[in-house]
């Protein structure tokens, strides 16, 4: 028998891979989405969770920069 699940391979370095699997853990998305951690660098997740993930990455990137005064 065959197992088909629809995903998403998403490549990332180990910090961030560390975020997206507290957001999995914690089900900050409304749900778990991680289907399998395949290695350090590398997560297959729900295909349907895509867009809210992406939203949550850049409202944490937009934390984590700051803006360049011009002098």
């Amino acid at each position: 028998m065959v197992n088909v699940d629809k995903g998403i391979l998403v490549e990332c370095d180990p910090a961030m891979k560390q975020f997206l699997l507290k957001l999995d853990d914690t089900k900050a998305l409304g749900k778990k989405f991680v289907i399998r951690d395949l290695d350090e660098t590398h997560l297959f997740i729900a295909a349907d969770i895509l867009e809210t993930l992406q939203d949550q990455v850049d409202g944490l990137m937009d934390k984590l920069s700051f803006p360049l005064a011009e002098k």
